[in-house]
Parts: C-alpha cells; structure tokens; sequence
C-alpha cells in the first residue's frame, strides 16, 4: 500500500487558501459578508427598513438590496458611504500587511 502524503498537514487555512489562489477573493467575500450584516443589524436596531432606507440613501430598493446581499462583492464605496451616514455610522478602510 502507498502512503500518500498531504501537502497541506501543518499548513494554517491562509496558506492552503494561498496555495490555491484564492486567498483574496475569500478574504474579500468575508469582509462583504460582515459589511451585510453590520448594516442589516443596524437598521433592524434603528427599525429601518429597507424602504425608508433606500429612501434615506436617495437609491433604488435594488441598490440597497445588493449591498445587503453577502455575496454580492460589486458595491461601491459611495453606495457604502451613503449607508454608514444614514445609520450615523463612518467607514473605516486601510490596507494592511
């Protein structure tokens, strides 16, 4: 019997995610679903619902739809700018290391 080796053993997961090429676009796809869910809880917090949001935001129900989808990666950071003043709320954006 062969003994198969995993080259992942001991490997951290951002390793393996580096090693498949995908590290970035899951890291990405993360930082959209915790941006979703902070607004979404804040405006349940606040009771706002999409409607008056959308109006607030002066943007279609559409738009703030997709910034509420978490996997929706393709928003902009006006149309994130425009959620965070509504809810009284800043962006805070920094590359790091």
């Amino acid at each position: 019997m062969k003994n198969k080796t995993n080259t992942h053993i001991g490997n951290n997961f951002d390793q393996f995610l580096e090693e498949e090429g995908i590290l970035s676009e899951v890291e990405i796809v993360a930082a959209k679903r915790v941006v979703a869910w902070q607004i979404a809880e804040f405006m349940e917090k606040e009771k706002i619902t999409k409607t008056v949001m959308a109006a607030r935001m002066q943007t279609s129900r559409a738009v703030l739809d997709r910034l509420l989808d978490p996997e929706n990666t393709g928003v902009t950071l006006k149309t994130l700018g425009k959620a965070a003043a509504v809810l009284g709320k800043k962006i805070n954006i920094s590359l790091a290391s």
